[in-house]
């Protein structure tokens, strides 16, 4: 009888699963079959950009997220391709007559939203106008609204304009208490990934690197918010240092918005500039419907010559990897395809990593050197390429960055715990062994490692940094010792690294395409081809729906604590020595 039971909920579950991922075929298809539709754009609408998903290189192309799914590796982001694209498509589009931009949180880097706040200067251009209206307003949202013509905040609202600061978390009282003994191996002083481990705050060349990168940044942007808002660096400096705005009739004093106001007033001043009565309703069209619009675009080219542009956005790991990150076999093949394909004249490695393994960063770095024997292949820097992520760039013919892009930490480490007090003073756990060889268990976290054991790693970590820094300087056209003046593991923001030589050209994806069709001689005669290959809805569906349901679980049971556990996954499959930033680092 048991048994009996035991089937029937076994079939029951079986069925309302086969019924759940039916649904969502239905809806797969009924959502890709209209976003292949046309939608239709009316007179004097106004394209809204939110921006509060978090923003990626690529689009999602997510059937689903017109509806609030989000399924397999089709995340509720959207992509920088898309937000770019649509306000280019504005610019022209007859029915479109401004960009509202409705902004909270946003989630997006540094890199991005100088791409992002280039497109909106350009659409300026056309005569159309940019209204920005927020209920709080962030830094990052108000280093976009700064361009905007007419910038609304709420009466009870708040605008941060408070400069910039980052938080390092420290374990090392964590790891007593538990009675792991981290042993570290690195190279170069400012290479402090490995700090928390081991300190309980930051060493001075860490604090140093981390202050001078980051008022480099503030500074670069408060220049610009400055231009825009018509006010000089010193004024801006003046008011962000000494926390001079604390409600909204302060920053409309000192400039910084234009209006004290409610949503509904911009609204009204977005209808008297389209030419729309009061009474009557203000379309505002959505990126999401936007995005599938189409629009005749007169400049569309149609060249069999092509630009490969291989988007690289996540951790470097080893073997194949997956949507989140940077699979050296998959992306020293994407690279290898491009180089094979006769119609690709050039290529453009568009990089937003904070690095990881360094042999998986090497693999790619050959495929690099391969392809610019080849045809020109050029490196584009989004919000950071350090680390690992500068490895697979310092290669290519030329480096764009921007001026905010964090680049550089040019150094190697490697943590082996030894957890055995953990094991036998935490867990009784006790381990014995049987080995064939002296250092047949090398490594292991069982044991304390012997003196000679730490020499051969040391040794093998020297040995990579030299390599790094040996590729680098060729690279870069600069002598090795030059380079490592540089290096040591030390972060920089684009202006810095440009001063230094380590990137040729401050600019985003635009920049490097153009210089790569100027290489390539096809400068008004080609069209783009993205790589990798993206994975379509049905094979993120039927390729590991299961994972996929955990991890949304996991993720609606944790909540804010989700982040964490993302970081333990992540750490989790760390193998090998490392070319990774200092840190996970988040600007506030």
């Amino acid at each position: 009888m048991l048994n009996f039971l035991k089937y029937v909920l076994a079939t029951i579950v079986g069925l309302l699963i086969f019924f759940f991922i039916s649904i969502l075929i239905l809806i797969g298809i009924a959502a890709s079959s209209a976003s292949k539709s046309e939608v239709e754009i009316v007179e004097n609408s106004v394209l809204e950009l939110k921006l509060d998903k978090p923003i990626a290189e690529r689009d999602p192309n997510n059937p689903l997220q017109e509806l609030g799914f989000s399924f397999g590796g089709f995340s509720s982001s959207d992509g920088l391709d898309q937000i770019k694209a649509s306000i280019r498509k504005a610019k022209k589009d007859d029915n479109i007559k401004g960009i509202f931009l409705n902004l909270g949180f946003i989630d997006a880097g540094m890199g991005k939203l100088e791409e992002i706040r280039n497109e909106l200067i350009d659409f300026k251009k056309s005569g159309k106008f940019i209204v920005s209206y927020g209920d709080i307003t962030t830094e990052k949202g108000y280093y976009l609204a700064s361009v905007a013509d007419k910038i609304y905040l709420n009466p009870l609202g708040a605008l941060e304009f408070n400069g910039m600061s980052s938080e390092v978390y420290f374990f090392k009282g964590t790891l007593e208490k538990l009675n792991i003994k981290p042993q570290i191996f690195k190279v170069g002083e400012f290479k402090s990934a490995v700090e928390p481990f081991f300190l309980d705050k930051m060493s001075e060349p860490a604090r140093l690197q981390l202050n001078s990168f980051l008022n480099s940044i503030n500074d670069y942007q408060l220049r610009n918010i400055a231009k825009s808002r018509g006010k000089t660096y010193q004024e801006l400096k003046n008011v962000s240092d000494n926390l001079l705005i604390r409600e909204a009739e302060d920053a409309k004093k000192y400039g910084l918005i234009t209006d004290v106001g409610y949503y509904d007033q911009a609204i009204d001043y977005m209808k008297a500039k389209a030419g729309i009565k009061k009474g009557d309703k203000l379309q505002l069209v959505e990126l999401a419907k936007y995005k599938k619009a189409d629009v005749k675009d007169e400049d569309a080219k149609s060249s069999k010559n092509r630009i490969a542009v291989i988007y690289a956005e996540g951790d470097i790991v080893d073997g194949e990897g997956d949507e989140d990150n940077i699979g050296s076999l998959r992306f020293a093949e994407a690279i290898r395809q491009a180089r094979v394909d006769d119609n690709v004249k050039a290529v453009v490695l568009r990089i937003s990593s904070p690095g990881g393994s360094a042999l998986a960063s090497d693999v790619i770095w050959r495929e690099v050197q391969l392809t610019k024997k080849e045809k020109p292949i050029i490196a584009s820097m989004s919000d950071v390429a350090a680390s690992g992520g500068y490895y697979i760039a310092m290669g290519c013919d030329t480096i764009v960055a921007h001026p905010n892009t964090i680049t550089g930490s040019i150094g190697v480490f490697g943590v082996i715990p030894n957890m055995q007090g953990f094991f036998n003073d935490k867990l009784g756990i006790t381990v014995d062994r049987v080995s064939t060889g002296k250092f047949s268990d090398m490594p292991t976290v069982t044991r304390p490692m012997t003196a000679f054991e730490q020499e051969v790693v040391q040794r093998e970590i020297n040995k990579i940094y030299e390599t790094f820094t040996g590729k680098a300087a060729q690279g870069r056209h600069m002598p090795q010792d030059k380079l490592k003046e540089y290096a040591s593991g030390r972060v920089w923001s684009g202006i810095e690294a440009k001063e230094r030589k380590l990137v040729d050209v401050h600019g985003g994806l635009e920049t490097a395409i153009e210089i790569a069709a100027a290489k390539a001689g096809i400068k008004d005669d080609y069209r783009l081809k993205e790589l990798p290959r993206r994975k379509t809805f049905f094979d993120e569906l039927f390729g590991d729906a299961g994972s996929q349901v955990k991890e949304s679980a996991v993720k609606a049971e944790l909540g804010e604590l989700y982040p964490i556990y993302k970081m333990y996954k992540k750490v989790e499959h760390i193998q090998g020595v490392q070319a990774r930033m200092p840190f996970d680092l988040s600007i506030q």
